[in-house]
């Protein structure tokens, strides 16, 4: 897996990405294995795979991933999701996750998946999110021992096609106290709007308990609409479609004309935080209406405008990235430099789904790393 481990030119010069301190948001547990691992854990279980070296692995699960459907993608996740059945295996998955993180610089990273879908073994609910959480905190000693930080959260995610979402919301407030920081819906978008979860979310907002909501991915505005209002969404995973939103004209003079709809403007003006994910976003066809290279994402519109736009990896073994990655693709592809990643960063740090006070200190602790780099 790509972990952008050396320097990369910026605009203002040449910086080490990597030792930089990041905030991920945005990160599937299922979408963060080793293939190693995947092919030791399949082992024990006798499941047949794609290929049988690391290697081959890890370029079948790129190459099936890069199909411009969201659908495609999703398949990729069969494997993954068999080899995290047991308590064992999610434990490991979570551990490995964490280091992983850490390697890349994130000082801070919320790690989503859905419980629902890790029963085949004939644990519990519960007994999936302790998993979990051991593999967790077995990661975050392991860094300490190191000498490095990092603080994680969990995001329990519901399957929008499932129709368990109250069920889910109750699980995730239920284990608010040992490591479940939000709650998030996941899965086909296109025909399961947020508004089937209806009463999950209504739950939860009693509860004081925050959300993301995928939306904006595979489908369009109405989607995100629907996150907003019958999710009361926090955030928008991914929630890229909003660009559908804003309408650019360029006159003659090349003079150039901004409008924004009435769902851009209040994404926007609410400054509700966009959980982009460039290279996935090309993956999946997120952003097929505007073209298929980086270059066409509307990332760096969003940004322009003043979007709270941040960077997120999606799936970091389906799309071959890290964290580090993607920041040096947008750098290359629009030119940024250690300010405009800095941004990004803060921006981050500001969206998660801890206090006040330990935002500040995040924020504070990202400054800190960018001046000195």
């Amino acid at each position: 897996m790509n972990t952008a481990s050396e320097d990369f030119l910026l605009a203002g010069g040449r910086a080490n990405i990597t030792t930089l301190p990041k905030v991920s948001l945005h990160d599937h547990l299922d979408g963060g294995l080793r293939p190693q691992t995947i092919l030791e854990l399949a082992d024990e279980i006798g499941l047949e795979l794609p290929s049988d070296d690391a290697e081959g692995l890890a370029t079948w699960f790129a190459d099936q991933s890069d199909s411009g459907s969201l659908v495609e993608y999703l398949k990729t996740f069969d494997v993954t999701i068999a080899v995290m059945q047991t308590e064992d295996g999610l434990a490991r998955v979570a551990r490995e996750f964490v280091q992983d993180l850490a390697k890349d610089g994130v000082i801070y990273g919320e790690v989503r998946w859905a419980p629902e879908q890790h029963l085949g073994g004939g644990l519990t609910l519960d007994q999936v999110v302790e998993a979990v959480q051991d593999g967790i905190d077995a990661g975050i000693e392991d860094v300490r021992h190191a000498g490095g930080r990092i603080r994680i959260g969990q995001l329990v995610s519901a399957m929008r096609h499932l129709d368990r979402g109250l069920e889910i919301a109750h699980l995730a407030v239920r284990h608010r106290d040992n490591g479940v920081v939000g709650f998030d819906i996941a899965g086909p978008e296109a025909g399961f709007a947020p508004s089937r979860m209806r009463d999950a979310f209504d739950y939860l907002a009693a509860e004081f308990f925050p959300r993301t909501v995928h939306a904006g991915e595979a489908d369009g505005l109405d989607s995100i609409r629907s996150a907003l209002i019958d999710g009361r969404a926090q955030r928008l995973g991914h929630g890229v479609r909003v660009a559908q939103d804003i309408f650019i004209e360029r006159e003659d003079d090349e003079s150039t004309f901004v409008t924004l709809g009435p769902l851009a403007q209040w994404v926007k003006d609410r400054e509700i935080p966009l959980e982009l994910a460039p290279t996935s976003n090309l993956q999946t066809g997120a952003v097929e209406a505007w073209g298929d290279e980086l270059a066409d994402h509307p990332f760096d519109v969003l940004y322009q405008l003043g979007f709270r736009v941040t960077v997120n990896t999606d799936n970091r073994l389906m799309s071959d990235t890290s964290l580090s990655q993607e920041l040096a693709l947008l750098s290359d592809a629009f030119g940024y430099d250690l300010a405009d990643l800095e941004t990004f960063q803060l921006n981050a740090a500001d969206a998660v789904f801890l206090p006040a006070e330990d935002r500040e200190e995040l924020a504070d602790m990202i400054s800190d790393g960018f001046a000195e780099a």
